[in-house]
């Protein structure tokens, strides 16, 4: 009776705020813990599936953050207000109000480490927040802030200690339960236990949420958590306890639930249980659901591509009205029809390409030619240690003719060099494909314009 005597009076009160020229009065009227706690009934018939409050909620927390920037310090002599402002700050609340209303506040130290602990927190500054609320037990402060500083530990400790983060989650809903504060700490352990690999854990607070808070305003991020969760742990939870899960639900989430399961698992290549999870969204609950769903039709073709016969996988994927689907699954029936048809297509012959390596050793041939007989390289000096009693100005002048027969009958467009053959045309093929290139080839004049220099240096007589 009490509980509902302040609910109407908080009705009332936004009434009156609605119906006034200003909301002041109305402010004026409570404590600002009483407008809080008429803020905290409110949350959790938001919790319990009504959505009707939310607008309720919205102006609370308007008038509410108004009086807690006028509350002077005799205001927060009062405990139970300070505490007021700690909840306000945990359900969400202006963190430059919570700052301004502790700075004026005289309370105990462990009181303002917490006020700063909230203030960092909502700022978006988690290390700071975990720094300054890590010491503080929750389950050693009054209930009315220790639910709320439990779930906010909880949330900081997700990902860095997910055991400890559970274990504070769980004296969060000790400590609160039937409101906000269990809904959401019941939320946040279905997906910190699915991150854990923890499939008994994960059943259990799935199974809870949804006996309880299923029509939840924010029961679409449990839905999100929870296939997440499914796909996560295919291998450790049963296809038994899924249902169980499920069969709590009303038969239209039941089957949105079962159609993302499906889709995501046939993306992943869960055959089984993308085929598990079509079929219920496709049979419905006791076998009395429509099979025309497009998508149910879709996500089982999927499941059935590596096993059913092909031509009557691109026959159900032909029946599909693609008008129905989103984008994202056009795209998936357009994946799917695309591999399905190259399972069928004629395999095409190779080309033959023997021809292809002897041309190749052609144009190498032909290469070494070239570079053999390019004017650019008869000035070239000759390598250093090969003629060491000569001048390097002597590289220019013509050859002189030997008296060995072989070398006389050589091909008089090749020019002597110092190298050896061999070497020559094994580097010849690079050299070649350099010149196509004019900045490569002016580089390559520059180099051996300088080599041509350092070697007059240093062979030039002292």
């Amino acid at each position: 009776m009490k509980a509902r005597s302040i609910i109407g009076g908080a009705i009332a009160l936004l009434l009156l705020a609605a119906g006034s020229p200003s909301a002041a009065f109305a402010q004026d009227v409570l404590q600002p813990y009483q407008l809080v706690r008429s803020l905290q009934l409110i949350q959790d018939r938001i919790a319990g599936g009504d959505h009707a409050a939310l607008p309720m909620q919205a102006k609370l927390l308007e008038m509410i953050d108004a009086r807690m920037r006028d509350a002077n310090a005799e205001d927060f002599k009062e405990p139970k207000n300070f505490r007021a402002l700690l909840v306000y700050g945990m359900s969400g609340g202006n963190p430059v109000t919570v700052a301004a209303a502790a700075s004026r506040a005289m309370t105990d130290p462990q009181s303002l480490a917490i006020a700063k602990g909230v203030v960092a927190y909502l700022n978006g500054r988690p290390a700071n927040a975990i720094e300054m609320l890590k010491p503080i037990d929750p389950m050693s402060v009054p209930p009315d802030i220790g639910a709320f500083l439990a779930l906010v530990k909880g949330s900081l400790l997700a990902a860095d200690d997910p055991a400890q983060a559970l274990a504070l989650l769980d004296e969060a809903r000790l400590l609160s339960p039937g409101t906000l504060v269990e809904e959401a700490a019941l939320r946040r352990s279905v997906g910190i236990a699915a991150a854990q690999g923890d499939a008994a854990r994960f059943a259990l607070a799935s199974t809870q949420y949804v006996a309880s808070y299923l029509y939840s305003p924010y029961a679409s991020q449990f839905a999100d958590a929870f296939v997440s969760g499914v796909i996560t742990l295919h291998m450790a939870i049963s296809q038994d306890k899924i249902a169980d899960i499920t069969s709590m639900m009303d038969p239209e989430r039941e089957k949105v639930i079962y159609l993302r399961i499906a889709r995501h698992a046939a993306i992943d290549g869960m055959t089984e249980l993308s085929a598990f999870a079509a079929a219920k969204a496709e049979l419905g609950r006791n076998g009395g659901g429509s099979q025309d769903d497009p998508r149910s039709q879709l996500y089982s073709s999927l499941s059935t591509m590596t096993s059913a016969s092909v031509d009557e996988v691109r026959a159900k994927l032909g029946k599909i009205d693609r008008g129905k689907l989103s984008q994202n699954d056009r795209d998936l029936l357009d994946a799917a029809q695309a591999v399905a048809g190259e399972v069928v297509a004629p395999v095409k012959t190779p080309v033959k390409v023997e021809a292809a390596p002897a041309a190749a050793k052609g144009d190498e041939a032909k290469a070494a030619a070239e570079a053999s007989t390019n004017p650019a390289n008869a000035d070239l000096p000759p390598v250093e240690g090969a003629m060491p009693d000569q001048p390097a100005v002597a590289s220019s002048d013509p050859p002189v003719a030997s008296g060995d027969p072989a070398k006389d009958t050589r091909p008089a467009a090749s020019p002597p060099s110092a190298e050896p053959l061999a070497p020559v045309v094994q580097a010849s093929a690079p050299t070649a494909s350099k010149a196509e290139d004019p900045i490569d080839a002016a580089v390559a004049s520059t180099r051996r314009q300088l080599d041509q220099i350092d070697q007059l240096l240093g062979a030039a007589p002292k």
